[in-house]
């Protein structure tokens, strides 16, 4: 591996702050609701971590007019995407609205989505800062691997730090000693793990096919968080979660569904 302590220690560091991301994420579902709450949190998260990616990294020529264009148009679709979401809660009996959004604040929950968005945009912030730690010789397609692996490091000690605290808060560190829960609790964990992971396993394998069109691997990240929100939607889709919507709803819906996926291409034809 490129000795390089520098790299190394940032890659890490914006890990840790990726993990505050992962945190503070779903606190932004609590106050603004998941449609208004995702579409904040991962339009910020896309945005920023495509562009300060190279900017902050000394790269900021590869942020060509193309790829900002790709930015403007994923921000786009999960706006489009929000105003579904929106559509469907506003639809929604004004019980069923409290029990939705029961913490329902706009002014914090702005805040907290923000700084969501921004701090797992620190993942791809990471990434850059770690692109040339790997060993000489390496395939070009697990490349990035080793940078993936140190910015998760970090997000794991945020979380296990975190999770710790409350142990300590809420005294209950005598819940590791319940014999009866580690097993469905440690194989449904493990399974979680191993999914999330495999989306950033899967965005550095993606980038070593990529390494003919620079475009394309700058607008990665955006690549990434358009199929997320396309991916989680269509899901939605067939496990009926719009079921019962109305038709200017779903076409809402399917209209922002292409535009992302659109944006997934669109850089490299323009």
């Amino acid at each position: 591996m490129q000795a390089d302590p520098k790299a190394t220690w940032l890659t890490i560091l914006f890990g840790v702050l990726w993990g505050v991301g992962g945190l503070t994420f779903g606190l932004s579902m609590r106050y603004l609701g998941v449609a208004l709450g995702q579409s904040i949190a991962l339009g910020t998260c896309s945005a920023l971590g495509a562009i300060l990616g190279p900017v902050l990294t000394g790269h900021a020529g590869d942020l060509t007019s193309a790829v900002i264009i790709g930015v403007v148009v994923t921000l786009a679709g999960i706006a489009i995407i929000g105003v579904a979401g929106a559509m469907k809660s506003a639809a929604l009996p004004e019980e069923e609205k409290k029990k939705a959004v029961k913490d329902f604040n706009f002014g914090k929950g702005l805040f907290v989505a923000v700084l969501a968005g921004l701090m797992s945009a620190c993942f791809n912030i990471g990434l850059n800062f770690g692109q040339h730690l790997f060993v000489e010789g390496t395939k070009p397609i697990f490349q990035s691997l080793p940078a993936t692996m140190l910015v998760t490091l970090g997000g794991f000690l945020t979380n296990a730090c975190y999770c710790l605290y409350q142990n300590g808060k809420n005294k209950t560190w005598g819940d590791y000693r319940q014999k009866a829960l580690w097993g469905n609790n440690l194989v449904f964990c493990c399974i979680a793990g191993l999914l999330w992971y495999s989306q950033f396993f899967g965005l550095s394998l993606g980038k070593g096919f990529l390494t003919d069109y620079p475009v394309l691997i700058t607008f990665s990240w955006c690549i990434l968080m358009s199929l997320n929100v396309v991916f989680s939607n269509v899901w939605g889709i067939l496990l009926k979660e719009w079921k019962g919507v109305s038709r200017n709803t779903v076409a809402v819906l399917v209209a922002g569904i292409l535009v992302l996926i659109i944006s997934t291409f669109l850089p490299q034809l323009i």
